[in-house]
């Protein structure tokens, strides 16, 4: 079977292409010159040109604060998104990969329910974007919307996401610093693959999922699993002393359809990562790892 993965160059994009479900499926992964997926005649003409069984959507225009340029960012990823969705009776499903951002930052309470992302309208353009495609997506009949919280693993990018931040100052011996710790719902990379698989190979009960482990973790004790694998005395500096809000979701909604689905141990993945990262310490630019935006 046939997948069309946008954003398939990206953190999430490239993981997907080289794991496992590249030999289970046909993974068609266009580059954003091949394929502008903002571009409606260009979404238009792969279609036309191209047999898809499914879609896993994870293109995206950034809003991080490493992002290059802040332009259209809800102009360009509901333009995406309704590319896609308007060729909906041409694929089996699509998979967004969605954002806890749906949860409106401002407002954000532990272990957040799927239907909670009513509660509020994202102020952002990230959040409210995910936001206006939910309102889609719950009435569509084969769109679904998986919403990551936190994510890690390589490929990601190490001069603003924390645990690969805090790895790669320990490689060169530099503190480990955390603007304010607060507790996150992380999974790593691997974590996801099974996921999606079980998704396109089985029908959901409903149209959006939390895709979270069983418990959060914070800043503060991340940065100390780092620095016991380093196996380093480095200082961690928590610049602030207020707990910032919890960024996390209730998982039962996916436990209790995929029953069999398991989290690697924090600990482990961590030092899985940190080993991939020591193996490329001479192509990390340090530079990048002295500023803390």
């Amino acid at each position: 079977m046939k997948i069309l993965l946008t954003g398939g160059h990206g953190f999430i994009g490239r993981n997907i292409r080289e794991s496992y479900l590249s030999t289970k499926y046909e993974i068609l992964s266009p580059s954003s010159k091949d394929l502008d997926i903002s571009n409606e005649t260009n979404v238009d003409d792969y279609f036309k040109n191209h047999e898809i069984d499914f879609v896993i959507h994870s293109a995206v225009k950034p809003a991080h604060r490493n992002a290059s340029n802040f332009n259209n960012i809800f102009y360009t990823n509901t333009r995406m998104f309704f590319n896609l969705e308007r060729h909906k009776h041409e694929y089996k499903k699509m998979i967004v990969i969605g954002s806890g951002a749906i949860y409106d930052c401002r407002n954000y309470r532990p272990k957040m329910k799927e239907g909670d992302y009513t509660i509020s309208i994202p102020a952002d353009d990230h959040g409210y974007c995910k936001y206006v495609c939910e309102k889609v997506i719950e009435h569509s009949s084969n769109i679904y919307d998986l919403r990551v919280f936190g994510i890690f693993g390589k490929y990601e990018d190490y001069a603003i996401r924390f645990i690969s931040n805090a790895i790669c100052k320990t490689l060169f011996d530099l503190p480990i610093t955390i603007k304010q710790n607060r507790k996150f719902d992380y999974i790593y990379i691997n974590d996801l693959y099974s996921i999606l698989d079980w998704f396109i190979e089985n029908e959901p009960h409903y149209k959006s999922y939390n895709i979270t482990p069983d418990n959060s973790i914070s800043l503060y004790d991340l940065a100390l699993i780092v620095r016991n694998i380093s196996k380093k005395e480095l200082p961690i500096i928590v610049r602030s002393d207020k707990m910032g809000l919890e960024y996390s979701g209730d998982n039962n909604r996916l436990r209790s359809e995929y029953n069999e689905i398991s989290f690697t141990p924090i600990e482990k993945s961590i030092k899985t990562l940190y080993d991939w990262y020591l193996g490329q310490k001479g192509s990390l630019n340090q530079k990048l790892l002295l500023i803390d935006k």
